[in-house]
């Protein structure tokens, strides 16, 4: 089993050496861009991490599934970007923005494409499981897109509702991850469900944290604009969670439809719902289910078989993605 630290310094080197083809320039150049502007690469970090678990042999058959899943994750953010109207990622311009919708969308697109190129390199035993999973995944996700489309249009989202399209949007990546790494190491089908289900619920953990964090992070840290989701009128567990408790949905209704055209007014809105926030409560409510969620995720392998060193593994990859936000 790899070291937190060793399975750091592999990701590392897997995307700075990480190529796209060339030509044509503006068709790719977008690719390097947004893989440049980092994140946590939580994605292969976990794969690397699960996979660590069962082989120690770290070569294309793993480094290139596990890349996949940065680059797929990328290409999501590069469309959200669009669909969100963000002009900001991680505190440089977003693709659209920097290029164009059209160079976005198209190179969006190609980087789906790549995505898949890569994953096809997974080990041929178990290359159809591996592709299975991915290809789920790659649909769940989309479908998670359009539901949060949808909400933006709804007056009021039921919990549950809500619940199930972060699931399909964020937490089913963080379990294909979890996932798809014990599969390429060898794990038992017991042990990479196990897997499954911890990366699930860290995912709806993180997802949680990430609207937390854009009402109440700091942007320096956050990398976009605070109140974005407020901005934007995005439904995010904070309004969810307020409409289920206030009495006065018409007044929380009127702040989240105040303008935001000029800084000014982008201030005073977020202000103006983030008071409410406050009042209600719900940004105690949000660390409390991330908590829940966490505790749920660590539940899912505590019996799993896994070992006590590697269960500690999961427990410290679990507070370091949410424990920001806790």
């Amino acid at each position: 089993m790899r070291t937190e630290n060793q399975i750091n310094e592999l990701v590392k080197q897997l995307f700075d050496n990480i190529e796209f083809t060339n030509e044509p320039v503006r068709l790719y150049d977008p690719l390097r861009y947004m893989i440049a502007i980092g994140g946590k690469r939580i994605r292969p970090r976990l794969c690397l991490t699960t996979y660590s678990f069962f082989s120690d042999t770290f070569d294309e058959g793993i480094l290139a599934p596990a890349s996949a899943l940065e680059v797929f994750h990328s290409f999501t953010l590069m469309h959200d970007d669009i669909m969100d109207r963000s002009p900001l990622r991680r505190g440089v311009q977003t693709v659209w923005k920097k290029w164009d919708e059209d160079t976005a969308i198209l190179s969006g697109d190609v980087m789906l494409i790549d995505a898949y190129q890569r994953i096809a390199k997974a080990p041929h035993a178990v290359l159809d499981r591996v592709l299975e999973l991915f290809s789920r995944t790659a649909a769940q996700v989309c479908d998670g897109q359009q539901y949060d489309m949808d909400f933006e249009s709804e007056r009021e989202v039921p919990m549950d509702e809500y619940n199930k399209m972060i699931g399909l949007k964020t937490a089913v990546l963080l379990a294909c991850s979890a996932a798809m790494g014990a599969i390429i190491g060898g794990a038992s089908q017991a042990e990479s469900d196990a897997l499954y289900r911890y990366g699930y619920s860290l995912g709806m953990a993180f997802q949680v944290a990430d609207d937390y964090l854009d009402a109440f992070g700091d942007e320096q840290v956050f990398g976009k604009p605070i109140g974005g989701d407020i901005v934007n009128g995005k439904k995010s567990w904070l309004t969810v969670r307020t409409m289920e408790k206030t009495v006065e949905k018409e007044v929380f209704l009127e702040a989240f439809a105040l303008p935001s055209e000029t800084p000014e007014q982008r201030a005073a809105k977020i202000a103006a719902v983030k008071e409410i926030y406050l009042e209600y409560g719900v940004d105690q409510d949000a660390k409390d289910e991330i908590v829940r969620f966490t505790q749920e995720a660590l539940e899912a392998v505590a019996d799993a078989g896994l070992g006590a060193v590697k269960v500690e593994a999961l427990h410290r990859f679990a507070e370091k993605l949410v424990g920001r936000a806790k």
